[in-house]
């Protein structure tokens, strides 16, 4: 059971998460991170660490979150890996709990 990256990420992109995992899983996009989940050992760990609480368990997947599943797994295959903390984007902030942001994907 891989973890997964949601919706709420998008335009936060904050890397908070990306600094505590010891496996280095996180892919990063322009506006949003993924989850490897062939590398992903499932310790928690990132969970925790994400000021937007946009990582889940695929056991605890927020209704509607669902396609993201498929997406981490895509785009981890596509993105370059991230293991360093960097600063959020200027208006991270704004877009925290926004609804409706894949667009932006």
């Amino acid at each position: 059971m891989a973890y997964i990256v949601t919706e709420n990420c998008i335009r936060c992109k904050y890397t908070d998460c990306v600094e505590v995992c010891p496996v280095d899983c996180f892919h990063e996009g322009e506006n949003f991170l993924v989850i490897d989940p062939e590398e992903c050992i499932d310790c928690d760990l990132c969970v925790v660490e994400c000021p937007a609480e946009a990582i889940f368990s695929l056991d605890d997947l927020p209704d509607g979150q669902e396609k993201f599943i498929d997406i981490n797994a895509r785009l981890a295959r596509q993105w370059p890996a991230i293991n360093e903390k960097i600063d959020p984007p200027v208006d991270a902030e704004k877009w925290d709990g926004v609804a409706g942001k894949i667009q932006y994907l």
